[in-house]
């Protein structure tokens, strides 16, 4: 699939794989748009809650961002707008879904849009992750709403400490919860041709280095970097991972 804003062609592709679990609990899409050529959005949501609650909760998640994707018009309203948009209305509809079952849904929300202006949104809540590579190198990724993010940033264990950490699933913020989601926004202001984003769960980047992300997305085009990195992190995880799924937009040049 392929867009073309300004000066750019954008290539994607998404992968999904159930992991060792036995349900599939994650959805993943890359939409775009009915009426603006120029005009795409990624999601991750990763589901939380029962064998069928939280695939329901990132269903609503999806389902939100779909409805308002396709009414979303940029010349009449800000972007921000519009992520904190699908944030709110996901989480109010998980909210009510909860109330006609026994589980307790929650879901974690990673997502980026891309316009024919050079620049791309985003928004999260939870642990599912967004990053941008320049080339083979990281330039920015979203940080977790999570316990062992909050010990980084207090100095309190390094990064490395915080991949293998026990607690290392306690979310702070996530869709679905009594208390309001906490979320991050945040904006790129001038996306280059060889720029790649990546949206996934953390069945997929808990297994990797960014340096190995950044060499794989660089590497090869999204489509066959989606299955090695599935691929991969089905092999290190040994038969006890999650469920895992990423979008991946790469920039390329006309001509």
């Amino acid at each position: 699939m392929t867009r073309t804003p300004t000066g750019f062609r954008l290539s994607a592709a998404t992968g999904t794989h159930r992991g060792d679990r036995l349900y599939q609990q994650d959805q993943v899409e890359v939409l775009t748009h009915a009426r603006l050529s120029n005009c795409l959005l990624a999601l991750v949501a990763d589901g939380m809650g029962g064998k069928s609650g939280g695939r329901k909760a990132a269903d609503q998640v999806l389902l939100t961002a779909q409805q308002l994707f396709e009414r979303f018009t940029p010349s009449e309203e800000k972007t921000e707008d519009f992520l904190q948009q699908i944030v709110s209305e996901a989480h109010l509809m998980i909210k009510l879904t909860a109330l006609s079952a026994e589980e307790e849904p929650h879901s974690t929300v990673a997502a980026f849009l891309i316009g024919g202006d050079r620049r791309c949104h985003w928004i999260h809540s939870g642990d599912s992750r967004i990053y941008l590579f320049r080339g083979p190198n990281m330039v920015k990724r979203t940080l977790d709403h999570s316990y062992v993010q909050k010990l980084v940033d207090e100095g309190q264990i390094s990064e490395d400490e915080a991949a293998t950490h026990p607690q290392s699933n306690l979310l702070t913020g996530c869709l679905g919860t009594v208390q309001e989601p906490s979320f991050t926004l945040a904006t790129v202001d001038d996306l280059q041709a060889g720029d790649t984003l990546m949206c996934c769960s953390d069945g997929l980047w808990h297994y990797f280095t960014p340096s190995e992300l950044g060499t794989v997305l660089h590497s090869l085009p999204p489509r066959e970097a989606a299955e090695l990195l599935i691929s991969k992190a089905r092999q290190r995880a040994r038969g006890g991972g999650d469920n895992l799924s990423l979008a991946i937009v790469q920039v390329q040049a006309l001509g």
